[in-house]
């Protein structure tokens, strides 16, 4: 990963749903503006995603408001739709705010991107947790494996901060 803390967040459209299903943009920069956020969680209903990582941050979520985390982002390499589907199937309510990177604009900005075509996927994202304060990376974790939720889960990461 090119992004290291210390960094500015780079600019970048994402996607999301709306209440009333509109497809929206949004730029990264705009949902970090003047706030205090959690980002990461990249592949929707995979294993290590859907088992561990996403409901880690759920479960957790009253602790990242006590340390001082306004907002929770998950980004994946999915389509708005199906984000707002896995975060429904995960019961994600108001805690975690569901964005797509489909074209992986965000994903290789930051230098994420991993090739799991041999397994069918094509390039996704590398697993990672990062903290942002008003668009400047605090703090970056970053798996060695996609199928590894360590370093970057919730339980761990906000242990850590």
């Amino acid at each position: 990963m090119r992004l290291k803390a210390g960094n500015k967040l780079p600019s970048s459209e994402l996607f999301y749903l709306d209440q009333n299903n509109d497809v929206k943009k949004i730029d990264i920069i705009d949902l970090c503006k003047n706030k205090t956020i959690i980002l990461g969680m990249p592949g929707a209903f995979t294993k290590t995603c859907s088992a561990l990582h996403l409901p880690g941050y759920i479960k957790n979520y009253e602790l990242a408001l006590k340390k001082g985390i306004s907002k929770i982002i998950c980004i994946a390499v999915n389509d708005p739709n199906v984000m707002k589907a896995w975060g429904e199937k995960q019961n994600i309510g108001s805690k975690i705010f569901m964005v797509g990177d489909p074209f992986l604009n965000f994903t290789r900005a930051i230098g994420a991107e991993v090739d799991k075509s041999e397994k069918g996927l094509g390039i996704r994202s590398n697993r990672y947790t990062m903290l942002v304060e008003n668009g400047d990376v605090k703090k970056i974790e970053e798996e060695k494996e996609t199928a590894t939720c360590e370093l970057s889960s919730a339980e761990s990461f906000l242990n850590a901060i």
